[in-house]
């Protein structure tokens, strides 16, 4: 058995995992005779930190002699909470677990109870370390990470204590990473971070993510497609919205980080913009960018909130012209001001959130229903599925994973658009 890497969560997740294959390789825990599973996890929700244990739980009943070990931001904000649990044999942080040393212990691999734990603190790393790798495992595209950690303390929000304070991956090395990766072939390069539109405010000079943006696309110019992972729009400067009104190989997809459409509850989440802010961001990027698809999270639920204050964030939704919503049901966390603040009632929440999702799914199947009869290019995930540069799912005949293929749109299902394919632009 080999190396197993079970992720959760992020993008930048996504990216580390391959990373975390790579040092436990060299660790040499790949000769095992049983193998090994290494759980990355997230801890935005409580939901996902419960799903991360189930699945130690089934990885420990069908794997009985494997190593597992845990990391990832649950891991890192709760390092005791697995140790605990008597299926996992190595505790990393999120630091450690970039490194080989740290996956070797005992000649046999084994951990006694002092070793089991091997989480720093987090506040104290000061640089992200531009890690390379050649591909990412079972996918179309590829993440490169620029930025990790947060300088920000939402309420709500755990993953600053997991990730630890922003830092930026230096422009040279980001733009090496994309050209080794678009050299073994791939066509779409997804940008990712923990708070993306905080790039560079460590950096000699302090660039910011859209002079990165510019200079990926002006020194890579085999970059076929490059996307960028949830930004915060108020942070968004204007080098970043020259490079979306101007460069076609920058998606016209962007996922926002809004969380909310009421001015009262985005301040008690401690969020840096207004409701207004986003809706005027969103009217200026389309007027750019016509062809714009706009994401978004928005909690439902969080403490405090009204039905008045819900119906704000419900309408958001139609002014903004979001297509592709993230709903959150509100989770408090443990450690957050969030969480000792007053609860809004768990039936609500559930309702508000399915209210949210409805909201969601009648704005993408809109979205699915405008794009019938035009022509789009999709890179194809795999056989019979790809994505469109706006994001949207297509069902698609023909192409191989990670080409590109231009195509008539000529229906929907409601849940993806039916493409027929015209022509191969990109291998």
């Amino acid at each position: 058995m080999a190396i197993d890497v079970v992720t959760f969560g992020c993008r930048l997740n996504t990216y580390e995992s391959e990373v975390m294959r790579r040092e436990a390789e060299a660790a040499g825990l790949g000769a095992l005779k049983d193998g090994a599973v290494i759980f990355n996890t997230c801890a935005v929700t409580a939901e996902a930190v419960r799903q991360a244990k189930q699945s130690i739980r089934k990885a420990r009943r069908e794997n009985p002699n494997a190593r597992i070990i845990v990391s990832g931001c649950a891991a890192q904000t709760d390092p005791e909470a697995f140790a605990q649990m008597a299926e996992v044999d190595l505790v990393l942080g999120n630091e450690e677990k970039l490194k080989a040393h740290n996956y070797r212990a005992l000649p046999d691999f084994g951990v006694n109870d002092t070793e089991k734990v091997r989480v720093n603190d987090i506040m104290s790393v000061r640089e992200t370390a531009s890690h390379m790798v050649d591909a990412i495992e079972g996918r179309a595209r590829a993440f490169v990470q620029v930025q990790n950690g947060c300088d920000h303390r939402c309420t709500f929000c755990i993953i600053p204590y997991g990730r630890g304070n922003s830092r930026s991956v230096p422009m040279g090395a980001v733009v090496e990473q994309i050209k080794r990766l678009t050299g073994n072939g791939y066509a779409e390069i997804v940008l990712s971070g923990v708070d993306m539109t905080s790039y560079g405010a460590d950096l000699p000079g302090a660039p910011r993510l859209g002079k990165l943006v510019k200079t990926i696309l002006r020194q890579a110019p085999d970059v076929r497609r490059l996307r960028l992972s949830s930004i915060d729009s108020i942070e968004a400067d204007d080098d970043l919205l020259e490079a979306i009104a101007t460069e076609k190989r920058l998606m016209p997809h962007l996922h926002l980080s809004l969380q909310a459409g009421d001015d009262m509850i985005l301040k008690r989440m401690k969020r840096r913009h207004l409701r207004d802010d986003s809706i005027r961001f969103c009217e200026k990027v389309r007027e750019i960018r016509p062809e714009i698809v706009f994401g978004a999270d928005i909690i439902a639920g969080f403490p405090t909130e009204t039905e008045e204050m819900f119906e704000n964030s419900l309408r958001i939704v139609a002014e903004c012209g979001l297509t592709h919503l993230h709903v959150f049901p509100f989770s408090p966390r443990e450690g957050t001001p969030a969480a000792r603040m007053p609860q809004v009632a768990g039936q609500a929440i559930k309702e508000r959130a399915a209210r949210l999702r409805a909201a969601g799914e009648a704005a993408y199947r809109h979205h699915l229903q405008v794009l019938v009869g035009t022509r789009q290019s999709i890179l194809i995930e795999r056989d019979g599925l790809g994505r469109t540069e706006g994001f949207t799912l297509a069902a698609i005949k023909g192409g191989a994973p990670g080409s590109i293929v231009a195509a008539e749109i000529t229906g929907q299902d409601g849940a993806r658009l039916i493409a027929s394919p015209v022509a191969q632009i990109a291998a």
